[in-house]
């Protein structure tokens, strides 16, 4: 796509980003057949192509409006139109840059500026796991809307205390401990189950993701920052073999802390080995497998549980891994089942934004959650839906009586039956 960059744009690190990314662009249009938001509203300006075109125009100088902003707000940032695009367009790093200056250039109404404030601040807060608690203490009184964001209180159950010689650094995530513990202490017992131990870096907090979507770019970084100081003396005395995250979206987003701080001098070679380094939990498995099925094959007894599982955007698009949970799990033994339909598409939940944008982000979770009562067919559903980053398990639950889990607590449960 030919681009003329408005002179505040030429030579400025977005703007040449920004045009090398364009300049890939083909208008094929392939990205829109499998964009969520454009299948549900049929506007060209709410799909990949569209919203390019939107960008293009105010790196070339066009006056951003309200309506431009809207249209990239309501982008779930999924990413599936990467997965689909010939030209290999980095449209999540693209979209990235072009909210930042269209933020930066149409003002947003004051109860909007609070809402994302108060999600960017309180949803990265140490205080956010006391808030947490008393939201579960009070569950019974509050709204639904409320209520489907508070999940009910989990027990995490106990921390392996074995040492073993093969050790891994884990990210416990901001929200994560506070709303669903289990998924953190079923991910160290089944990697200490494996002979692995899992080392918790006690300074380490939110990946970055919640600020950085949010146009925080500098507080995102911060926060990068910060967990590449923690984790970096481990890393640098050669302690730890990986980074592993059980959590999709914050995978994505460490993965890509080589590339978000590739121009900081003083981190951008700590932050290229970072991201060197990280794995999602699910990469791990061909690795476990040995051990793991050992362990099961002398449970025979257990029961044969059905389990749907919703691949994240974050891990199938952002990470591009597909079919690992799926592949690992039946062989051990577990009967895991992916929508027959649409299971490329996005639940909705999308960070922070079935907070901001509702109304599209549940008529992806109904759509989601019909396409996954159909994986075993008209006779029978499944026992549990499974899936692999808090954001789509909260939402997901939000929709159905049907148990959502992260797929580690099922393989845990069953380790320990």
């Amino acid at each position: 796509m030919q681009t003329n960059l408005a002179p505040e744009f030429q030579n400025t690190p977005d703007g040449l980003a920004a045009e090398a990314i364009l300049r890939k662009c083909v208008h094929c249009g392939f990205c829109t057949a499998t964009c969520p938001t454009y299948q549900l509203l049929g506007d060209e300006l709410d799909g990949p192509r569209g919203r390019i075109y939107l960008m293009k125009q105010v790196l070339e100088g066009a006056e951003p409006t309200r309506s431009t902003q809207l249209h990239l707000d309501r982008c779930l940032t999924c990413r599936n139109c990467e997965s689909t695009c010939p030209s290999g367009v980095d449209y999540g790093h693209l979209v990235d840059i072009g909210r930042k200056i269209v933020d930066a250039k149409v003002p947003r109404p004051a109860g909007e500026r609070a809402m994302r404030w108060a999600l960017k601040e309180g949803l990265t807060s140490p205080l956010f796991g006391p808030a947490m608690k008393l939201g579960q203490a009070v569950r019974g009184l509050l709204p639904e809307a409320l209520k489907a964001k508070v999940p009910a209180p989990q027990n995490a159950g106990a921390w392996p205390t074995r040492s073993h010689a093969r050790k891994m650094l884990m990210l416990t995530g901001c929200v994560q401990p506070a709303m669903m513990p289990n998924i953190n202490s079923a991910t160290a017992r089944v990697l200490d189950a494996a002979g692995i131990q899992a080392v918790v870096a006690p300074h380490a907090g939110c990946c970055g993701a919640v600020k950085f979507h949010l146009n925080d770019h500098a507080g995102g970084r911060d926060q990068m920052r910060a967990n590449i100081d923690a984790w970096w003396p481990s890393v640098e005395r050669g302690e730890v073999e990986a980074i592993v995250m059980n959590a999709s979206g914050c995978g994505v987003t460490v993965k890509e802390y080589g590339h978000t701080l590739r121009h900081d001098p003083v981190y951008a070679e700590r932050a290229a080995r970072i991201s060197a380094l990280t794995r999602d939990l699910c990469e791990l498995l061909p690795d476990l497998m040995p051990p793991l099925a050992a362990l099961l094959a002398t449970k025979p007894g257990r029961p044969a549980e059905k389990l749907a599982f919703h691949p994240p955007c974050t891990l199938q698009h952002g990470q591009q891994i597909r079919g690992s949970v799926e592949t690992h799990l039946r062989e051990l033994g577990f009967d895991v089942r992916t929508a027959p339909n649409e299971a490329h598409l996005c639940c909705g939940s999308a960070g922070t934004y079935s907070v901001l944008n509702p109304d599209i982000a549940y008529q992806l979770r109904d759509r989601k959650l019909g396409n996954l009562g159909q994986c075993f067919g008209d006779a029978a559903e499944a026992d549990t839906i499974v899936s692999a980053n808090i954001g789509c398990i909260t939402h997901l639950q939000s929709g159905t009586p049907t148990p959502v889990r992260h797929w580690v607590e099922v393989l845990d449960a069953a380790l320990a039956s």
